[in-house]
């Protein structure tokens, strides 16, 4: 099996948690974040009429852990609602004691609100500022009490990390590995003038695969569920077919 190197264009701190599984898989990881992430200058959150946490990424909850000072007696009886495998670990470790596991997207983590019985009203979606929207909505369209709070924001990175840029250049094969589709976009704008047809393209969905069909990459490769172990499977099978 070919293992070409992989660069890592997830935001940190989760670039360097992929970095380290990528290296004790034994494969050559490269990290170069798509992404910044920010937190906004905001007052203590309003958790007024709130039973429910809903997380749709680890970063939401890092920074709703941040923002409270902390989890205290009355936020871990919050239920919290976690889009994933890793966002359930980050909750986990957070202290949070009620947490209710998906394994998909917001749309499946929505799904499977609306589909539980006995659930006290009340939602806090807490996410990045560019997340605002769909999932608030089907809960509210559905009779549910929700609000959104956005947390902390997402900025475009400036370029690419020194390395990384020389592994995209050198017209040899290259993975690159994306965990959103917000990082997706920042790295096709940034990638324009770049020569790309030897390279794999390896997202974490196919929402995230969608703004890289125009880069002419050797192949773009969605994995089979939006988590990061489907990723790693989906990395796996690219670097099978080199």
């Amino acid at each position: 099996m070919v293992t070409p190197p992989v660069i890592v264009t997830r935001a940190e701190p989760g670039a360097s948690e992929t970095v380290e599984r990528l290296r004790a898989m034994g494969l050559t990881a490269l990290p170069s974040p798509m992404l910044e992430l920010k937190a906004l200058d905001l007052p203590m959150p309003d958790l007024s009429g709130i039973y429910n946490l809903v997380f749709t990424s680890a970063n939401g909850v890092r920074y709703f852990v941040e923002a409270v000072g902390g989890i205290n007696e009355q936020v871990a009886d919050l239920t919290a609602w976690c889009v994933g495998p890793a966002t359930t670990d980050a909750a986990k470790a957070a202290g949070f004691q009620r947490i209710m596991a998906g394994d998909g997207n917001a749309e499946e983590l929505s799904d499977l609100i609306l589909s539980s019985d006995d659930v006290e009203d009340g939602f806090l979606h807490v996410a990045n500022s560019a997340a605002a929207g769909n999932l608030v909505v089907r809960l509210t369209a559905a009779g549910r009490e929700a609000r959104f709070l956005a947390l902390y924001e997402t900025v475009p990175a400036s370029g690419f990390d020194e390395d990384a840029k020389a592994a995209l250049v050198s017209e040899t094969a290259t993975i690159i590995l994306f965990h959103s589709a917000k990082a997706a976009e920042a790295f096709a704008a940034l990638s324009e003038d770049l020569p790309m047809s030897a390279n794999v393209v390896v997202a974490i969905s196919e929402a995230a695969a969608a703004p890289l069909e125009s880069l002419n990459a050797c192949a773009v490769i969605a994995a089979a569920r939006p988590n990061e172990d489907a990723l790693m499977e989906a990395l796996l099978q690219a670097c099978k077919g080199l």
